[in-house]
């Protein structure tokens, strides 16, 4: 009853009379039009032509979201469309992608809803490259996660160092310490307004790529200028929750859709498996690490103490390796594993992850559980006097 079956049609049958016809459907195009018309007595071909892609977008744009819904109608067992469109406006060619041999360009939905990347404001700096977004993305999304004041490292799209604390020069002077190797040409994002102080530490310390906040104050504005090619954005007032929406993930000749994953957990969720009960210092940090792991690539190990991250293992094929990685990475950096706590973005299929934990002086696990030797797992962390949780909630990223 609500679909609009005239207005379509007269937009592409306007469209496609080009040569004659000019067609507005965005009130933005009126200023240069008008002016155009001042100018020259008329508008060009070229612009009759600009203004007809602009309004078969427009009219494929409206088809396409009907389409969408009609078809998540159709099938009642399935929450995804029998067709998907969508479509995205290009805001950005590059220099390259990923690699110099590869393209790219930079695409944005039409009405983004949350604070993001795609939503920033660049302040100063060198033009955002492929990496650069992807990057920043992955920092950003990590932050969002906490409450408190919070620094997220990232490099590759991996944390590299996180930290909360009680304001934001603390939060980053933590997460840096994680690995300092690591943070050379990373990625940097908070989750509060940037002050002066922060930014002169962070450019008198290292490179950095990019910094995103949801604000920055005038006196950090001007400290960061004295680094003209650092890259500075704001994006916003970060969201109390996100917004439930579709991630996409291509593979040849075709397009993986998924809910977005938002999956948290509270205390009340969790289960305490093991003998030994957590303390309250262990649960806190247990939490705070369940959170990062989140956002580090599969296999992913995260060690932390004290809100913040000690030792990070990502991307590995074996969990035990990542595990490994991340007990090296804290001895690189003289960070004291003992006494810190694990988080595993899932369940550990042998005891062998569990023993090279203790071996690291780990006092507390927390992981998804679920394994097929769930009760050996859980034996091995009694042997070593372990405290050790379940969240029933796998946290895969690949």
């Amino acid at each position: 009853e609500n679909i609009d079956i005239g207005g379509p049609t007269m937009v592409r049958s306007a469209a496609k009379n080009n040569a004659s016809v000019a067609i507005v459907v965005n009130a933005s195009d009126y200023d240069s039009l008008l002016n155009e018309i001042r100018d020259t007595g008329g508008l060009s071909q070229a612009t009759r032509t600009d203004l007809a892609c602009k309004a078969f977008e427009h009219t494929a744009h409206y088809d396409g979201a009907i389409a969408n819904y009609l078809g998540s109608q159709i099938d009642a067992e399935s929450a995804f469309p029998r067709t998907f469109s969508t479509q995205l406006k290009k805001v950005q060619d590059m220099r390259y992608g990923e690699n110099p041999h590869q393209n790219a360009a930079f695409y944005v939905e039409h009405d983004p809803k949350e604070a993001s990347v795609s939503t920033a404001s660049q302040l100063q700096g060198k033009a955002l490259s492929y990496n650069n977004i992807a990057d920043t993305d992955a920092a950003l999304e990590c932050v969002k996660s906490f409450q408190d004041p919070a620094c997220v490292i990232v490099k590759h799209a991996n944390p590299c160092g996180v930290a909360v604390a009680d304001d934001i020069t603390e939060a980053y002077e933590k997460a840096y310490k994680t690995d300092p190797t690591s943070a050379f040409g990373g990625i940097i994002a908070f989750n509060r307004e940037l002050d002066a102080g922060t930014a002169q530490r962070i450019i008198d310390r290292q490179f950095v790529e990019v910094i995103i906040a949801p604000s920055i104050d005038a006196t950090a504005k001007a400290a960061l200028e004295r680094k003209p090619n650092v890259r500075v954005l704001e994006c916003g007032e970060l969201p109390q929750h996100s917004i439930p929406e579709l991630d996409y993930k291509r593979v040849t000749g075709g397009l993986l859709l998924q809910d977005r994953d938002l999956g948290a957990i509270a205390e009340a969720d969790l289960t305490i498996v093991s003998d030994r009960i957590p303390t309250e210092a262990e649960m806190t940090d247990l939490q705070f690490t369940w959170k990062v792991a989140k956002y580090v690539k599969s296999n992913a190990i995260v060690y932390g103490k004290d809100g913040m991250t000690i030792g990070v293992g990502a991307g590995q094929m074996s969990r035990v390796y990542s595990a490994k990685i991340a007990g090296i990475k804290a001895a690189d950096e003289k960070l004291q594993v003992a006494g810190s706590v694990m988080a595993s973005d899932a369940f550990f299929p042998f005891r062998d992850g569990i023993d090279a934990a203790a071996e690291a002086g780990i006092t507390a696990i927390i992981q998804p559980g679920g394994s097929m030797r769930d009760d050996e797992i859980i034996a091995a962390a009694n042997e070593h006097n372990i405290a050790m949780i379940f969240t029933g909630m796998r946290h895969f990223r690949h």
